[in-house]
């Protein structure tokens, strides 16, 4: 299935805020037809209103695709609206439902369930993908063509890897806005001004981010860093005892987290 698939058939997007909002403008963009798309969103922002999509209205009886960008705690409400839907692979981002309460409330579907991460808001997140049994080898390819509209799309195994999913690449843009934080304090405390420490602080972690995506192992990007006896290395000597470990504790209490609130 591709974009002119789903042309011809119409998309449903049930909730449209920031994570609909960015796949739906990617999908714009690579040539979706906004008169395929019928989007469900209590609250339509003005820039959705002027995508020329239909909002609110009718569904389709067999849209090719559903995407379901909706909070959890809105799922109860909000699912029943697509149970007339049929011959429809499911899509969904939600962070959280597990599939037994998709097909708890759908019945039998093709689902795959997907756990992007904010930077697809710029074109530059990662999403994780998994599908039910039902979901065929075809269903997963369509759901990576669409969801590589915001960024990279890996496959799971099985769905319980969504845990660590969501405690490493789910929840990491957090961690790494964290450290952005502390390393322009850590500038400021060596007498720079907050604005300059800031944009240094940026810059560097966006930088480094980039050479990161060239592929080379992170390991050896580090040690093309470190001058022996320099300053990157009295620096390292204080970090690589702690980061490890700190890192380690930090995905795991976010993926056990995950756990808790599926169980």
């Amino acid at each position: 299935m591709d974009f002119e698939d789903v042309n011809a058939r119409g998309l449903v997007l049930l909730g449209c805020g920031k994570m609909g909002s960015a796949m739906l403008a990617g999908w714009l963009e690579r040539g979706l037809s906004a008169a395929a798309v019928t989007v469900i969103d209590p609250a339509p922002s003005a820039w959705l209103r002027g995508t020329g999509v239909a909002l609110n209205t009718a569904l389709p009886d067999a849209p090719a695709l559903a995407l379901i960008a909706v909070k959890p705690q809105m799922m109860d409400a909000a699912l029943p609206a697509l149970r007339a839907l049929t011959n429809t692979l499911f899509v969904t981002v939600a962070a959280g439902t597990p599939i037994a309460a998709y097909e708890a409330a759908l019945g039998d579907i093709r689902l795959v369930r997907a756990m992007p991460n904010t930077p697809a808001a710029v074109g530059r997140g990662i999403t994780a993908i998994v599908g039910n049994a039902a979901a065929t080898a075809a269903d997963l390819d369509t759901a990576e063509t669409f969801l590589a509209a915001v960024g990279e799309v890996v496959r799971l195994d099985h769905e319980d890897q969504m845990d660590a999913v969501t405690g490493l690449s789910g929840s990491g843009p957090a961690y790494v806005f964290h450290m952005i934080e502390a390393m322009a304090a850590a500038g400021e405390a060596q007498g720079l001004a907050p604005d300059l420490a800031l944009r240094l602080a940026r810059a560097t972690v966006a930088g480094a981010g980039k050479l990161a995506m060239t592929g080379e192992d992170p390991a050896q990007l580090r040690v093309n860093v470190t001058s022996p006896g320099g300053t990157t290395q009295a620096g390292l000597e204080v970090l690589m005892p702690a980061l490890p470990d700190l890192m380690a504790q930090t995905v795991a209490a976010a993926a056990d987290r995950s756990r808790e609130l599926r169980a």
